[in-house]
């Protein structure tokens, strides 16, 4: 029997989407020939033996902190079976699953590839090397302070332009900080460094890059054989512009000109290029300026993450992660449009820290008309914390249309209606 290795972290939102897809794909996966491969059995791949996604069925538990060391215990553990397919659904899991797949000799990224888009500072150094628009930066190597690190943030303009300041090692806009004043840059490094160490980032080195202002997209794409092609283009309709940059409405399809989107795809298909990528899904965040250019932010080789992509469907309702599925089983995936409905979702954001009492006022956010769903991922009763320090969202709240603008409001609408209690 034929296998499909699913690497879920145990704080990933999309176990249950992404088992759902592959288990529904199980009657169509490729054939050896023999009664026996006709089936594709699923085996999830974790690192915490108690998580949701390790209750699903066959299971592997491994530490994703070291990803050379993970990729060894899963092909040891999978000795004589046909795996057919490996599949992360995250960042936490993509370098991993890129050393499994050349440990079995599967097609796919290159860990060299991968190893840069975990990596902003080296992501970074790639795409200048090609040429590839993206804001003026310097590398704070760990250990910089003092005169060191105003020297390097002068370097791109600072303080006549605005910068921002990032840990190398995090996603999620975690330790992301804009810097306007001299007298903030020190406190806005040491915290982002502080942020990283938490997380169990071991290397304090910070990225220091150009604020860039502007309208700001989100882009999910598939590449095949080197070649990219653009699944969705989210508009952000509010744009983060700091201090800190929390993520909130998504809204598609994009409602910038044809010849701008046309400029979006173009460099984001070049950023995939430059890095290495050339097998899978791709998410990538971008700017426009005032002047039209388009600048890359990040670069992911995954597919947008928390519960994003159920605002998505395409063809005749097939979700993303029933695309990407397809796509690494090598099986047809003749449709690739988006559904002609505007789509979108509220990433539900943590207003303050403490511990969550209540979310009041989810039925009436729900009876709001072209609301889609609700989900409330984090337990009364946790503690929680906004960004720059946090990691998750309250939740998601989906919508669907006529149009993006319909979609946005409705969104806020329905915000509006939730009254989110927090003990300080």
């Amino acid at each position: 029997m034929a296998k499909v290795l699913l690497l879920l972290p145990a704080g990933t939102y999309r176990a249950t989407d992404f088992i759902d897809a592959a288990r529904d794909l199980a009657d169509d996966a490729p054939s050896g020939g023999g009664d026996s491969d006709q089936v594709v059995d699923v085996v999830v791949v974790t690192d915490a033996a108690s998580s949701p996604a390790s209750a699903a069925g066959s299971a592997i538990q491994v530490d994703f902190a070291g990803p050379e060391v993970a990729a060894r215990t899963i092909v040891d553990a999978m000795a004589g079976e046909k795996v057919v397919a490996v599949v992360a659904a995250d960042d936490v899991g993509v370098l991993t699953a890129s050393h499994t797949r050349e440990l079995l000799g599967l097609p796919g990224n290159p860990p060299e590839a991968v190893m840069l888009t975990r990596d902003k500072a080296a992501m970074r150094d790639r795409l200048a090397a090609a040429d590839v628009s993206q804001p003026d930066f310097v590398v704070v190597p760990a250990g910089s302070s003092g005169a060191g690190v105003n020297d390097a943030a002068r370097s791109i303009g600072f303080p006549d332009l605005p910068v921002v300041v990032k840990p190398v090692g995090l996603s999620g806009s975690r330790g992301v900080i804009r810097v306007d004043r001299p007298a903030q840059l020190h406190a806005a490094v040491d915290r982002a460094r502080g942020v990283a160490a938490d997380a169990g980032e071991p290397d304090s080195t910070i990225l220091i890059e150009r604020y860039i202002a502007g309208a700001e997209v989100a882009v999910d794409g598939m590449v095949d054989h080197g070649a990219f092609s653009v699944l969705a283009v989210f508009d952000k309709p509010d744009a983060p512009s700091g201090p800190y940059f929390e993520e909130t409405y998504y809204v598609t399809p994009s409602v910038l000109p044809a010849d701008a989107l046309s400029e979006v795809s173009r460099v984001v298909a070049e950023a995939a290029a430059a890095i290495g990528i050339v097998d899978g899904p791709v998410h990538a965040e971008a700017r426009i300026d005032s002047s039209g250019r388009v600048w890359i932010l990040e670069l992911a080789a995954r597919s947008i993450g928390g519960l994003c992509s159920r605002s998505l469907r395409f063809g005749l309702g097939v979700s993303l992660e029933t695309l990407i599925l397809r796509h690494a089983l090598h099986l047809p995936a003749s449709d690739l449009t988006r559904e002609s409905a505007s789509s979108g979702v509220l990433m539900l954001p943590i207003p303050t820290e403490g511990r969550l009492v209540a979310v009041n006022g989810q039925d009436e956010a729900r009876a709001v008309f072209g609301i889609q769903g609700l989900e409330i991922t984090i337990p009364v009763g946790r503690w929680v914390k906004p960004l720059p320090e946090g990691d998750r969202y309250l939740g998601f709240m989906f919508a669907r249309g006529p149009s993006p603008e319909a979609v946005e409001s409705t969104l806020r609408d329905a915000f509006d209606r939730l009254d989110i209690v927090i003990n300080p």
